[in-house]
C-alpha cells in the first residue's frame, strides 16, 4: 500500500497526461475486445441465434466502439510541426471528468456481454446506464434549476419585508 500524500497532490506534466492516456486507451481498448471477441463467439457458435441476441450484441458493440472513439477523441494530443507538445489533450484518469463515467459505461457493456451468456435477462443490465444518466442529470442540471427558480420566488417577499423596514427607519430618521 502507497503511504499517503500529505498536502495538495502535485500536477501532472503534458508528457505523463500523454503517456497515461495512451495506457488508459490500451487497458480500454484490450477489456472490450477481450469481453466481446468471446461473447460473439460463444453466442454464435454455441448458443441460439434469436433476432434479441443479434440486436443486443450489435447495440452492445456499438455502445463499446463509440465510448472508445470518445476517449480517443478526447485525448488526442497535439504537436507541432517540430514534433513538440503543444497540447496533451484531456487527461482521462482524472476525478469527476466525463471520461470516467464512459470508462464506466465501457466496464458495464463489457460485463452485460459476458453475463448474457449465462442468460438473455442479463442484457436488462444495461439499462442502468440511462438510469444513471437521468440520475445525474438530476442531480447537476434540473434539481439546482427548481431549487433556484423556487428560491427566486421566495426572495421577492423578502426583499418587500426588508424595504418596508428600511422606509420606517427612514421615516424615524427625519
Amino acid at each position: 500500500m502507497a503511504p499517503q500524500q500529505k498536502g495538495k497532490q502535485g500536477t501532472k506534466g503534458a508528457k505523463q497526461i500523454v503517456e497515461e492516456n495512451k495506457t488508459t486507451l490500451t487497458f480500454y481498448r484490450n477489456m472490450a475486445i477481450g469481453c466481446a471477441a468471446p461473447a460473439l463467439l460463444l453466442s454464435f457458435l454455441v448458443f441460439e441465434v434469436t433476432k434479441t441476441s443479434v440486436f443486443m450484441h450489435i447495440l452492445s458493440l456499438l455502445i463499446l466502439g463509440s465510448s472508445y472513439q470518445f476517449m480517443a477523441f478526447m485525448s488526442q494530443a497535439k504537436y507541432s510541426e517540430s514534433g513538440a507538445l503543444l497540447d496533451s489533450g484531456n487527461d482521462l484518469n482524472m476525478e469527476g471528468g466525463i471520461a470516467e463515467n464512459v470508462k464506466d459505461l465501457i466496464i458495464l457493456t463489457s460485463g452485460t456481454l459476458l453475463l448474457a451468456l449465462i442468460s438473455n435477462y442479463f442484457w436488462l443490465v444495461l439499462l442502468l446506464a440511462p438510469i444513471r444518466a437521468g440520475w445525474m442529470l438530476w442531480g447537476s442540471v434540473i434539481q439546482p434549476w427548481l431549487s433556484q427558480r423556487n428560491a427566486q420566488d421566495d426572495n421577492p417577499q423578502v426583499d418587500e419585508k426588508k424595504q418596508k423596514k428600511m422606509d420606517r427607519r427612514m421615516r424615524r430618521m427625519r
